[in-house]
Order: C-alpha cells, then sequence, then structure tokens
C-alpha cells in the first residue's frame, strides 16, 4: 500500500480529500478552523515533494445545486494565510472543461481549490460517473476526510477504483486509524472504556463490542438511569429509555459473563430542574426523590471511577459522565477528565473521541495532557463499532 511519505509527488497533482465543513458567521467568517489545520501536513507535505495539491471538499448541506453561502472560495484566503502564503487558486466547479482548462496553470507547489462537491447530488449517490470525472483532476487520491470515511460517497470511497496504484491515506486518517487500532486491537492492560452521554441507545453496539475487549466499563451520564431503573430502582424525572430496560439488563448479564468491571454512579448530584441555577443534592442513584433528576456523578461513584481510570494501561472515553455545560454538574466530567490525564502521564495509552468529550476536554484545558484527540464523529462511532468504513476500505482494499 502506498504512503504519503513514501510516494513520489513531483510533477504530479494530487486529489486530496479533506473534510473542510468548517462552520462559518454571517459575514463568511470561518468560526473555528481545526478541520483544516488538522489537513495541512499532508497538503504541506505534497508542495514539499513538488506536488501540486488539488483539494476537494464539503461544505454544509447545499440542497438545490450551487448556494453561495456554501461555497468553498470563502476557504481560499485563509487556506493561504495557513499555508505561509502559498497560492491557492479557486476552480469554478469540481468537475467539467472549466476545471480542466485550469488545471495545467497550476504549478508545482501551488493549490487548486475545487468547489463544494456536494453541489452535485452524485456525491452523495457515491454514483461512478462523477468519481471518474473527479478522478480526471488528478494523478493520484490520497483520502485525509476520516470525518467523512463512513459514507460511501464518490469521493470518499468510488473514486479509489480509478487510482489502483496511486491511493493513500494522508497523514490525519493514518493517526486516527493508528490510534484507534492501538486501543481496539492491542490495548495495553488494564483497558478501560468510559461510555458517557444521554442515551442507551446510541451506544448499543458499542458497548457490546467494547466488552469483548475491556476489563474496566464505565457507563456514565444520562444512560445511567435506564440501567439503574432495569435495576427496579426509583430515577425521579431522570433521563430513562423505558424501551431499553431489557437491552441495559442484557448488557449487565454480558458484562458478567465475559468478566467485564462494570462501573456505574452509586450515588448522584441531583437538580430539581434542568437548569445551570437549579437547586442541587448529593442522593444514592437508586432512590431520586420525585421531581428529581440525577445530573452528575457523585462524590463517592466520582471517586471509585478515578480509581479504576488511574491504574488503567489503556482508556477510551467517549461522552461525559454529567452535565458538564452547567458549573454546578461539570465535576464528574472533569474528575474522569484529570484521572485521564494522570493516567496518561504514567505511561497509559488515552483517546478521547466524541463531540462532547472533546468539548470537555478543551473546557479543561486537558488536551495536553491525552494522548490523541479523534476529530471524528459518525465514523469514530462506527469504526468502535466494528464496522467497515467504505473510506478505509477503499484504500485499504
Amino acid at each position: 500500500m502506498q504512503t504519503i511519505d513514501n510516494y513520489d509527488f513531483s510533477g504530479k497533482k494530487a486529489l486530496i480529500r479533506v473534510d473542510f465543513n468548517v462552520p462559518l458567521n454571517d459575514k463568511f467568517e470561518i468560526t473555528d478552523d481545526t478541520r483544516m489545520r488538522a489537513a495541512l501536513p499532508s497538503i504541506k507535505k505534497v508542495i514539499e515533494k513538488g506536488g501540486s495539491p488539488i483539494i476537494m471538499s464539503h461544505l454544509g448541506r447545499p440542497k438545490d445545486g450551487p448556494e453561495d453561502k456554501f461555497s468553498l472560495r470563502h476557504l481560499v484566503n485563509h487556506l493561504s494565510e495557513l499555508l505561509g502564503g502559498t497560492t491557492v487558486k479557486m476552480a469554478p466547479d469540481c468537475i467539467g472543461d472549466e476545471v480542466k482548462k485550469l488545471l495545467p496553470e497550476i504549478k508545482p507547489g501551488e493549490v487548486l481549490m475545487l468547489e463544494n462537491l456536494r453541489f452535485h447530488k452524485e456525491e452523495t449517490k457515491g454514483e461512478e460517473n462523477f468519481a471518474k470525472q473527479l478522478a480526471e483532476n488528478g494523478d493520484c487520491w490520497v483520502n485525509e476526510a476520516f470525518g467523512t470515511a463512513h459514507r460511501a460517497h464518490a469521493s470518499t470511497a468510488v473514486i479509489a477504483k480509478f487510482f489502483p496504484n496511486d491511493k493513500m491515506f494522508g497523514y490525519l486518517i493514518e493517526g486516527e486509524l493508528e490510534s484507534l487500532d492501538k486501543v481496539l486491537k492491542s490495548p495495553k492492560r488494564p483497558f478501560t472504556a468510559i461510555m458517557g452521554g444521554a442515551k442507551v441507545s446510541s451506544k448499543i453496539t458499542i458497548i457490546e463490542n467494547m466488552l469483548d475487549k475491556v476489563d474496566n466499563l464505565i457507563i456514565g451520564g444520562g444512560m445511567t438511569f435506564t440501567f439503574v431503573k432495569a435495576n427496579g430502582g426509583k430515577i425521579g424525572s431522570s433521563l430513562c429509555e423505558d424501551e431499553f430496560l431489557e437491552t441495559a439488563l442484557q448488557i449487565k448479564k454480558a458484562a458478567a459473563e465475559k468478566g467485564v468491571n462494570l462501573v456505574m454512579a452509586h450515588d448522584v448530584v441531583a437538580g430539581n430542574e434542568f437548569s445551570a441555577d437549579a437547586e442541587t443534592q448529593v442522593v444514592p442513584a437508586d432512590n431520586i426523590p420525585d421531581g428529581w433528576m440525577g445530573l452528575d456523578a457523585g462524590p463517592n461513584s466520582i471517586e471509585k471511577m478515578k480509581k479504576v481510570i488511574e491504574e488503567s494501561g489503556t482508556i477510551l472515553w467517549n461522552g461525559p459522565v454529567g452535565v458538564f455545560e452547567f458549573e454546578k454538574f461539570e465535576t464528574g466530567s472533569r474528575a474522569v477528565g484529570d484521572a485521564i490525564v494522570a493516567a496518561t502521564s504514567k505511561g497509559a495509552f488515552s483517546l478521547i473521541g466524541g463531540g462532547d468529550s472533546v468539548a470537555c476536554v478543551n473546557k479543561f484545558k486537558l488536551a495536553e495532557g491525552v494522548s490523541y484527540i479523534s476529530t471524528a464523529g459518525g465514523a469514530l462511532l462506527e469504526y468502535l463499532e466494528g464496522k467497515t468504513l467504505p473510506g478505509i476500505a477503499a484504500v485499504r482494499g
């Protein structure tokens, strides 16, 4: 398999599928360029090796063809700045004669930004002819968009067949896969997964897949109360998915059968309303008064979670253990983050994935203390579930 380090880009046009789906304000200014910065090492590598990066991405969700608010032209100047003033030219489309006329004008070291892929419905439909037309814009294909790797779109998967010997991952995807495989395929023991968030339903497949891999499974956040109710506990007005009570019992049984240490809050910080200004009290997780809801792990539970985490060799964190957005209910998630940093400093490998977990890490300024932070959402979850991602299979074969 080709890699971005061993491939000869000299004099070649490298089609790089990036994820530049960045937020813009009403003045079309980028409010968070994290995704653009993440792709810079791969773009720079092509330039350093004498090639011309041809950038393709989607932006937003255009419904009926081109819409100026979703045009990638709004990103051109910022990309040029991020690349230290490198010339970045803008194409009027991502396929067609006008793009073909532009390509010979792009010199080695210059960058061409293709227009939004999703201005064409054929992109998300994964149409082969559209992928073929995209492929005509380059001599090789670099997949650098892990965030869309779970989609069998024209630019993320189908295009690979037109580059049988000239396809590879960019540094971002290489890093994601290396880190995920380190966690899922060769973890240093004990391996602890922390699964938080609101709903059991959104994490069932991940939890089931993790039960065959982990030594400890910490379940936190709103989904705790589906388990508590399934065991006959009183949960007040806490979040609960009644249709998944049986599922919760099955997960508990499976954990016991597989020898997995299942850790959940046995005391919680309850609030009398879902609000930053709610009154609070610490109560048993299975005896929450009527009209009150569990919104964070309690002090005893936090200590138990911290001990398990700090003694771990590998840690995966996906989902907060409380409503960390409210200061009164952030203690549990902050403590989990601190414990992960402490374990990492002692040699553990820690991977943080999922929007809310990453938001926790950023809010509490813990990013420097963990091993890896995943940039992906849906693709990460599907990889954790054990699914084959089309954008990964397209390169790996």
